[in-house]
C-alpha cells in the first residue's frame, strides 16, 4: 500500500493563497457543475458584479446567496481562508490540536477557535452502523481524570476505577473501520445493543472477559480474559481497538487535557474519522470534510446548551 499523499504548510498557503482561492475551493466541492440556489435548488443564477450583499443571485426565487448558506459555514464571520486553513490543521495533527494553538495561528481569539473546531468536528460525526463485520473487536474505555487528582468538592468518594469517568465503547473491524462513542454505562444491554446494531449477524467477535459481553448470541464470540494476564489466545485479541484507546487518550492527556462529558462525543467522532481516513491524502481529506459541511448546522447556543 503506498503512503498517503501530504502537503506541507508552505505548499498549503501556494495552493491557497488568499480567500478568493479558499471561495473557489469551496464552491468547486460544492457545486462542481456551476453554482446553485441552495433555497429553492435552481441552477439558473446570475454571479453579482461586486458580490454584495452575497456572491450569487436566484433568478427563480431573487434570493441572494453564497456558498456558506445550508452548510456549517453558515453566519460565520470568519473568512474561508481561515476555515481552510483550520481544516489542514485539523487534518495534519493526528492527536488533535488545541484551540489555544489554533487561535495563535489564525489570529483568533481561543474562544472563536474552540467554537470553529467543534463545527469541524461535527461534519466528522460518525456514520450510521450496521454492516460491520466479518471479524471485529469490540472493547469499552473510560475518559476522565483521576479522582485523587480533583479538587475535594468534585471528589465523589464512592470507590476507585472508573468512578468519575465517562464510558466511551468502540468497535472496529479488524484492520478497518472504527465507529465508537460515549455509553452511558457499560451494562450487558448497552453493550450487546451497540454490537447487534453496527454489526453484520453471524460476524466473528473479539472482546475481552467484561461480564457484559456474556450470551452474546448471533455471533461467533471469542474473549480474553486479562484479568489472569491472558491478552492473546490464536486469533483471539483487542490489541486493535486498544491502540486506538492509547491514540485518542494521548489526545486526552497531552492535547486536550480535558474532554467534557457534554462534548466528548465530537472529540472521540475526530479521532475515529481520523483512524477511518489514515490511508487518505491530506489534500483528500480536506475535501472529503468539506463535502460533508452540506447540511451541517451548529449554532454556539446549540453547543454551549447541549
Amino acid at each position: 500500500m503506498s503512503k498517503p499523499e501530504t502537503i506541507s504548510f508552505y505548499e498549503f498557503f501556494q495552493r491557497f493563497p488568499d480567500e478568493e482561492a479558499a471561495r473557489l475551493f469551496f464552491e468547486n466541492k460544492r457545486w462542481p457543475d456551476g453554482a446553485e440556489c441552495p433555497h429553492c435548488g435552481s441552477s439558473e443564477v446570475s454571479e453579482c458584479k461586486s458580490h454584495i450583499p452575497m456572491p450569487y443571485r436566484c433568478k427563480s426565487c431573487r434570493k441572494h446567496f453564497s456558498v456558506r448558506v445550508g452548510m456549517v459555514l453558515a453566519e460565520s464571520r470568519l473568512p474561508l481562508h481561515k476555515w481552510l486553513m483550520a481544516i489542514y490543521m485539523m487534518t495534519t495533527a493526528r492527536k488533535g490540536i488545541p484551540s489555544t494553538q489554533m487561535a495563535r495561528e489564525l489570529g483568533i481569539t481561543q474562544k472563536t477557535a474552540w467554537f470553529l473546531a467543534q463545527r469541524i468536528r461535527e461534519t466528522w460525526a460518525a456514520s450510521q452502523g450496521g454492516d460491520m463485520g466479518p471479524t471485529v473487536e469490540v472493547d469499552e474505555t473510560y475518559i476522565g481524570g483521576k479522582e485523587r487528582n480533583k479538587h475535594s468538592h468534585k471528589k465523589q468518594r464512592i470507590g476507585r476505577g472508573p468512578v468519575g469517568k465517562q464510558a466511551v465503547m468502540g468497535i472496529m473491524e479488524r484492520g478497518g473501520q472504527v465507529v465508537a462513542g460515549p455509553i452511558a454505562n457499560a451494562d450487558a444491554y448497552t453493550l450487546k445493543g451497540a454490537i447487534q446494531y453496527h454489526v453484520t449477524p453471524g460476524s466473528t467477535v473479539y472482546t475481552d472477559a467484561h461480564r457484559g459481553y456474556r450470551g452474546l448470541s448471533g455471533y461467533n464470540h471469542h474473549s480474553v480474559n486479562h484479568g489472569v494476564g491472558e491478552y492473546v489466545r490464536d486469533q483471539a485479541h483487542t490489541n486493535g481497538i486498544e491502540s486506538f484507546w492509547a491514540l485518542l487518550k494521548r489526545g486526552y492527556y497531552g492535547i486536550y487535557h480535558h474532554m467534557s462529558v457534554k462534548h466528548l462525543h465530537r472529540y472521540v467522532n475526530e479521532f475515529s474519522f481520523r483512524h477511518n481516513t489514515a490511508n487518505v491524502g491530506t489534500m483528500q481529506f480536506i475535501e472529503m470534510t468539506a463535502g460533508r459541511m452540506v447540511g451541517h448546522r451548529l449554532t454556539y447556543k446549540e453547543l454551549i446548551n447541549a
